[in-house]
């Protein structure tokens, strides 16, 4: 079963989180999915992902053609499927998970949005279904400063 993240988003925003975390998921030579709730944030992240940073990019895809999808090292959609076989699961954005999933990743990290009304208490149910399969799961929130510290 893997293991389950949560980061709880406080003092920063989605787009200045994703890519470092997506960074450190390339540096383990793992592959990602990135399941976000609106075709409009998948939009954003692709055009966000090659632009971040002045020196950098991340190679990524969402063009929905399987041939495409299936080469590409983060994939980035608002399905459930998983064309590159991705070890990885980032949930952004209130898109919909299913417990049946978990098994299918190594390690499956809900973002959500600490100011989001409906994405706080969408996490705190997802905490407790993954809670009560005995499932190991951590809690992240970040300080003042930005940096992440483990709750739970």
């Amino acid at each position: 079963m893997a293991e389950v993240l949560f980061y709880h988003l406080e003092h920063a925003r989605l787009d200045d989180v994703l890519p470092g975390l997506l960074e450190k998921t390339l540096q383990r030579g793992w592959t990602a999915i990135v399941r976000a709730g609106t075709d409009e944030t998948i939009k954003r992240l692709d055009e966000w992902l090659w632009t971040y940073r002045d020196d950098s990019f991340l190679p990524h895809g969402a063009d929905p053609a399987p041939e495409v999808a299936a080469r590409q090292p983060i994939w980035l959609t608002t399905t459930t499927e998983r064309p590159n076989h991705a070890d990885l699961l980032f949930v952004v954005d209130r898109a919909e998970f299913h417990m049946d999933e978990i098994n299918e990743f190594q390690r499956c990290v809900l973002i959500f949005d600490g100011q989001d009304e409906t994405a706080l208490s969408g996490a705190r149910a997802f905490w407790k279904s993954v809670k009560a399969t005995k499932a190991d799961a951590t809690y992240w929130r970040q300080n003042q400063s930005g940096r992440w510290e483990k709750q739970a």
